[in-house]
């Protein structure tokens, strides 16, 4: 089986009947009716939406064979995956947290800096955290100045370390992030 991408996560109960509050991870909130069973992070467990219906600033579904409020409120906080395979491919410039994760991270001198280990968005733009061989992991704009080449068939990315800013506070950039799609771009954006 291909990595798995997360595209969704179940939310609270919503009514009696069995249905949740479906937060998405798509650009299409319904294209996760299109990818066939939904799987928990672990492979073990498939979910198959029955119904979805848009609400505010999320999906409102019900999964086949979940008919009660109870059942429903044990599926809270469950992450939902799909095999990479069943996704569609990608614009130029955009790439799936899965393919980027685990690539080499490199100067544009060459020089080796560490792996990629995480693409993280706080709110103000696309973040890739590289995992050097010794010392904290280091967090940079995903954007072409600081990421000027993704090489996927190579397995690396380019880094163009930017000069420090003065009076910036590197903890203020390790609050958790969430899985998804990531486009560089010249600016900051929100998949």
């Amino acid at each position: 089986m291909s990595a798995l991408v997360c595209v969704a996560r179940i939310g609270a109960a919503h009514g009696v009947r069995g249905a949740v509050k479906l937060w998405t991870f798509t650009e299409d909130p319904f294209a996760i009716r299109r990818y066939g069973p939904l799987l928990s992070k672990d492979g073990k467990r498939q979910f198959e939406v029955a119904q979805a219906r848009e609400a505010k600033g999320h999906l409102v579904a019900t999964f086949k064979g979940v008919t009660t409020r109870d059942e429903a409120e044990r599926l809270n906080g469950i992450e939902l995956y799909v095999p990479r395979d069943k996704l569609p491919a990608t614009d130029e410039g955009e790439y799936y947290h899965t393919d980027l994760i685990g690539l080499a991270a490199v100067t544009t001198d060459g020089e080796p800096l560490g792996r990629v280990v995480a693409i993280q968005n706080f709110g103000a733009g696309d973040i890739i955290e590289i995992a050097p061989p010794k010392g904290p992991t280091l967090l940079l704009p995903f954007s072409n100045a600081v990421v000027p080449e993704v090489d996927l068939a190579g397995g690396r990315v380019v880094i163009a370390l930017p000069q420090e800013i003065e009076g910036e506070d590197e903890s203020d950039l390790h609050p958790p992030g969430r899985p998804g799609l990531v486009r560089k771009a010249h600016g900051s954006r929100d998949p």
